[in-house]
């Protein structure tokens, strides 16, 4: 996972409240059990229109979102079903930051496991962010700090589990840190195993 540092980007506002998993990739979606790909089914409801050609109101599609790494939205995000996947699409279309006033637990869990921070601000320094979204405007953000730094220097701090911005900033998903953790004792093990069973494990 890559490790998650700064980021600075002109925020993409997708300013509703009660953005659902299935809004964010639609059921259809779900056969696969590969994360790449889903970008492309990412918000396809607002993306496209019945005949299947793009809606070019959509904010998804204005060229000055193009590239967008943040995206800003409005209470309740991720809210629906427990779809891991929704964190996939969102990677996946180029997301790496979620701002909104709430988050659905089991998305905000499903996103930091994907490297995607999720923030939650109070609705005055929300709509701060929204503002700058709304105008082209970039914003940083920056872990390490908890900050996000609007386009007039305004400076906006931000709550975070420790655990998960330790896990963040090294880039350790639960593969990654249980390697952290167990490295010594998971190589001793393969080494007695390898003295013990030299004929089932190679090397």
């Amino acid at each position: 996972m890559e490790p998650f540092t700064t980021l600075v980007s002109v925020p993409t506002p997708l300013l509703r409240d009660n953005v659902d998993t299935d809004l964010i990739i639609p059921a259809a979606w779900l056969k696969t059990v590969s994360r790449k790909g889903l970008g492309a089914g990412a918000f396809e409801s607002l993306r496209k229109r019945p005949d299947g050609t793009p809606d070019p109101g959509c904010v998804f599609n204005r060229p000055q979102y193009r590239g967008s790494q943040i995206l800003v939205a409005g209470r309740n995000f991720g809210c629906g079903s427990s779809r891991e996947h929704a964190a996939w699409a969102l990677a996946d279309l180029g997301y790496r930051c979620v701002i909104a006033e709430s988050f659905a637990d089991i998305f905000a869990s499903n996103a930091f496991k994907n490297g995607i921070l999720t923030i939650a601000l109070e609705s005055a320094d929300l709509a701060r962010i929204a503002a700058d979204a709304e105008a082209v405007r970039p914003v940083r953000v920056d872990l390490a700090a908890q900050t996000v730094t609007t386009a007039d220097g305004t400076v906006v701090a931000f709550a975070l589990d420790a655990f998960r911005k330790h896990c963040l900033l090294n880039g350790l998903d639960e593969v990654s840190l249980t390697l952290e953790k167990h490295a010594g004792a998971i190589a001793a093990y393969e080494e007695a195993a390898r003295q013990r069973m030299p004929w089932a494990i190679g090397g």
